[in-house]
């Protein structure tokens, strides 16, 4: 069984809606699109490029996919993100989108669940970036086994949030932490099963 890894930018109070650029995604009203590119710095993009060269399949919320499609596949040819990007399967969740016009994209629009478990058979490490209403989703099938989160110095009050409401209780354990030169914070967790609760009280 392959590895289905969620990798995120999030600010410090959760919110992940349209870190790349200010016209990515003005859902609810959002104005704070590019809150990313301020900290952009080489550590942490190495660090990102090395999740890509890991993986060997991306799986995308059909936002996502419209973002990504808009821009990777005539994206600047000697960036390595752009080979790396292209050239991998991509995989669409979506029940709304009829075709998918970027070549090496497969719409997967029946059983969410059933379907990312026969591509976890298929490959060995599959990334979501992004995504928010997806990821909920797979937390919810507990079909994600890794969170890396990029977590940037700054708090915006609104916006899609990686963990808001209807979030499922789980317990994770971190397994990577690493800090970049623009004040990023990288915190990878894996799953742990279900939370632990006890009463702070009676500790002494």
């Amino acid at each position: 069984m392959g590895e289905l890894v969620i990798t995120t930018f999030v600010t410090l109070d959760g919110v992940m809606q349209a870190p790349g650029g200010p016209d990515e995604d003005h859902d609810a009203g959002f104005q704070h699109g590019g809150w990313q590119a301020p900290f952009f710095d080489d550590t942490s993009s190495a660090r990102v490029f090395e999740t890509y060269t890991k993986a060997d399949a991306l799986l995308l919320g059909r936002r996502t996919y419209e973002i990504f499609a808009s821009y990777w596949p005539t994206a600047r040819a000697d960036n390595p993100f752009t080979q790396r990007i292209n050239a991998l399967p991509r995989y669409v969740a979506s029940r709304t989108l009829d075709e998918a016009g970027w070549p090496g994209t497969t719409i997967l629009d029946g059983d969410l669940a059933g379907e990312v478990r026969a591509l976890k058979e298929r490959h060995a490490t599959i990334i979501v970036p992004g995504s928010s209403d997806l990821i909920q989703s797979l937390l919810r099938e507990e079909l994600a086994d890794r969170i890396e989160v990029f977590l940037h110095p700054i708090a915006l009050g609104e916006g899609k949030r990686l963990f808001g409401d209807g979030t499922v209780p789980a317990a994770f354990r971190l397994t990577e932490s690493a800090t970049f030169d623009q004040g990023v914070a990288l915190l990878s967790y894996e799953r742990a099963g279900r939370p632990a609760y006890g009463d702070a009280t009676e500790l002494d």
